[in-house]
């Protein structure tokens, strides 16, 4: 992510809070900006000018709140929430959730959970981004047509392919044809074995 992701902490026992940021500030699979709050009523003043990407939040600390109601104070409908737990759960208040994290957990569980949440929906953004007529060039690119055929078999203009192209390294930061075929095997636009056809043809 181009901006460090903002995790907004809520836990009223400084022990657990202070061993859950120990393990956040040791990650390094991403940039974050991590706040600690220790009570609702913090919570609730300070939502409108963190504008956290995540919370982790005891599920406990609620009373008569709930996650709803903080997901819309929030303002922020892309926010991820995290139950920590410290206790036995209710598993059906944990449903409304994005993720669980135990205090029993493992560094490399914590990251991968949260990994989870923050790079794959990047990577699906990206994906979604492109418009079924740069898929639709991809595709050609990687069978290895000049611009000028993807223009003919398409029924567009040379300038308008070469446009298309532009835009799709622009949103995807992918500047090669190796790297666009690995991009369209892995997001399923195309398969291994149309890709090695291709190449026989």
């Amino acid at each position: 992510m181009s901006h460090p992701v903002k995790i907004t902490l809520i836990e009223p026992s400084i022990i657990i809070r202070s061993g859950m940021l120990s393990v956040l500030h040791r990650l390094n699979t991403f940039q974050m900006d991590v706040y600690e709050i220790k009570d609702m009523e913090q919570l609730r003043s300070s939502l409108s000018w963190q504008k956290p990407d995540i919370l982790i939040i005891n599920p406990s600390i609620f009373g008569m709140f709930s996650l709803q109601q903080i997901k819309k104070e929030s303002t922020n409908p892309q926010l991820k929430c995290i139950a920590l737990l410290n206790a036995l759960p209710d598993t059906i208040s944990l449903r409304t959730y994005d993720e669980v994290i135990s205090i029993y957990d493992s560094a490399e569980q914590i990251n991968e959970k949260l990994t989870k949440l923050i790079i794959e929906p990047e990577e699906e953004k990206k994906h979604e981004a492109l418009t079924i007529r740069e898929k639709e060039i991809i595709i050609c690119v990687i069978k290895g047509l000049t611009n000028k055929e993807i223009a003919e078999r398409l029924h567009l203009s040379s300038h308008t392919v070469i446009s298309h192209r532009r835009n799709i390294a622009g949103k995807l930061q992918i500047h090669s044809t190796a790297g666009l075929t690995i991009y369209a095997i892995v997001n399923k636009l195309v398969s291994l074995d149309e890709i090695e056809n291709s190449g026989n043809s």
